[in-house]
């Protein structure tokens, strides 16, 4: 899939997601706070529209369950890559391929009102295409360990950026909607989410192409 340089609506990127008869497993990777789930279901939306089943399975549903979390006096860093259930995750991204379409595949999601995982909160079926969304989808062993092989379960894998202070503002929005005090969102983006930030930037090179939004649309670098 060779998407055009210049700025593309979502609908244009839709259409560029090739038909396939086995599964077509698009990656969005990128840092907490660029987009990526909103990008990944407006995706699924314009390809569902035109006859074309899709489903979003996002990374967050392997985050290891909060008592495991404080078992390991690691809630506070909740969100690092090392809370999460990468083995899992790449067990089930195998599943996905080899699993004929029409044969269902349970897949986990995140429920933010109550700060858990939720088992198989969405069953890929029918779908041919899944967009799987998630910071650490590039993330080699030595920058994480458990996340390498991800990569290599991707057909393709796109990096969604964005500007700094257009994370901050958002990390700082979502925690304290999330119920922290001011201060405890800004601990939270400055010592653990913009952090991670820097360690998911430095994977942005194993991504197929680049993007940034730029007013309705995404500019393709």
């Amino acid at each position: 899939m060779t998407l055009p340089s210049g700025v593309l609506s979502v609908g244009e990127l839709a259409r560029l997601v090739p038909v396939r008869e086995q599964r077509f497993l698009l990656g969005i990777a990128g840092p907490p706070g660029a987009g990526k789930s909103t990008l990944a279901q407006r995706l699924c939306d314009e390809l569902v529209e035109a006859g074309r089943p899709a489903v979003v399975a996002p990374m967050d549903g392997y985050h290891l369950r909060n008592e495991v979390l404080r078992s390991r006096n690691a809630l506070a860093r909740k969100g690092e890559p090392d809370t999460f259930d990468a083995a899992g995750f790449v067990a089930d991204l195998r599943l996905l391929r080899e699993t004929p379409v029409g044969s269902p595949v349970p897949w986990p999601l995140f429920d933010r009102a109550i700060d858990e995982p939720t088992d198989a909160g969405v069953v890929v079926c029918e779908e041919r295409i899944v967009i799987i969304e998630g910071n650490y989808l590039l993330l080699t062993d030595a920058q994480a360990p458990g996340w390498a092989n991800v990569r290599g379960l991707l057909d393709q894998c796109w990096y969604l950026d964005a500007p700094l202070e257009v994370l901050t503002q958002r990390l700082l929005h979502r925690h304290t909607v999330g119920g922290r005090t001011p201060d405890e969102a800004s601990v939270k983006v400055n010592d653990s989410d913009l952090r991670n930030a820097d360690l998911i930037a430095a994977s942005r090179n194993r991504a197929d192409h680049v993007l940034t939004a730029e007013g309705t649309g995404f500019r393709v670098h």
